[in-house]
């Protein structure tokens, strides 16, 4: 069975914070954390205190290479295509700057369709 760990009322303030102002995206609760969204595709989301941004390959390359950035979401099964945020980064200018491209980078991808 795998740990989900819970985000603390700090971890969900930080995510919160993070998410870019912008009238396309939502969020909402998933698996006791919290995920951005755009067009019902997910770009942005808090596992425990971590934040992973969904990026191209070349941005996400180049985000892994940044000292504490690494897989995003469980140990056994990390999220393909997100990348966690070095936990310095959260909070400062640089963070916004990644949050931004994931929703530049999700935003154009075909909406989920609906069920």
């Amino acid at each position: 069975m795998m740990q989900i760990p819970k985000p603390s009322p700090d971890d969900v303030e930080r995510f919160r914070a993070l998410v870019p102002n912008d009238p396309r995206v939502e969020v909402k609760p998933m698996f006791g954390n919290l995920g951005a969204f755009v067009n019902g595709n997910m770009f942005m989301g808090l596992f425990g205190p971590a934040v992973g941004v969904k990026l191209s390959a070349h941005d996400a390359a180049v985000l892994s290479a940044v000292d504490g950035a690494g897989p995003f979401g469980p140990a056994e099964r990390p999220m393909g295509g997100y990348v966690a945020l070095p936990p310095d980064l959260i909070g400062t200018p640089e963070g916004q700057r990644w949050a931004s491209a994931a929703l530049g980078h999700v935003a154009a991808l075909p909406p989920k369709a609906k069920k």
